[in-house]
């Protein structure tokens, strides 16, 4: 066992045992799709935000085709900076790696098998979370969502504070584990741990459609 797996384990039996995280969230009465971010950026070798995680592309393109199939309302994110990057602030300069954001970059574009279909929304963004600074809350409130579904790059950055943002906006947030994707895989175990102890319902793509299945 690595280190990083006992600890994991070590983590869980901790947070187990104290019954004070983790309750469930329920899965709301009217639910939507988030797609956060996901660009050419985190899928081109040779990028300096590359993933290397290929089997996301394949979780998220079946995540996309059950929820459209479910006439989902669909939202996709993308990060879009101004030539001189003036619109990013001080994150723009904290990441180098965001110039690959400026608007009509190659690796900006979205992955074509995860591109928007025509009447999906796009809410372009300049930081990790797809609330801030953006019409997101708005436009889910206005069609009376409830819950997100959120997939997306990357797990520990803009997946993660999109999913407590939404918590905090009253939403209930449920990450598809599988379709989401990080740098390294240590980031992206403890962003999944810490998310579901705190601050969504964590799960892979297969039990969450058994679940709404089940809810109705």
């Amino acid at each position: 066992m690595t280190d990083l797996n006992k600890n994991a384990g070590d983590a869980a039996a901790n947070y187990a045992a104290s019954g004070a995280f983790g309750a469930p969230l329920g899965m709301g009465n009217r639910r939507a799709l988030l797609m956060v971010d996901f660009a050419q950026a985190y899928f081109e070798p040779g990028s300096p935000l590359f993933a290397d995680t290929p089997q996301v592309v394949g979780a998220a393109q079946a995540l996309l085709q059950w929820a459209r199939a479910q006439h989902m309302l669909v939202c996709h994110t993308r990060v879009v900076y101004d030539e001189a990057g003036l619109n990013g602030g001080v994150f723009y300069r904290k990441i180098p790696a965001l110039s690959n954001f400026r608007k009509g970059h190659p690796l900006g574009q979205f992955v074509p098998a995860l591109a928007p279909k025509a009447g999906e929304p796009v809410i372009e963004k300049q930081y990790a979370s797809a609330f801030f600074g953006t019409s997101l809350a708005s436009l889910l409130s206005a069609q009376r969502v409830d819950c997100v579904l959120i997939a997306g790059m990357s797990t520990s950055g803009c997946v993660r504070a999109t999913t407590v943002d939404a918590i905090q906006l009253g939403l209930i947030p449920l990450v598809v584990a599988d379709a989401c994707g990080d740098r390294h895989a240590a980031p992206h175990e403890a962003s999944l741990f810490d998310l579901q102890a705190k601050y969504a319902d964590v799960m892979p793509l297969a039990v969450l459609q058994r679940r709404i299945a089940d809810a109705g």
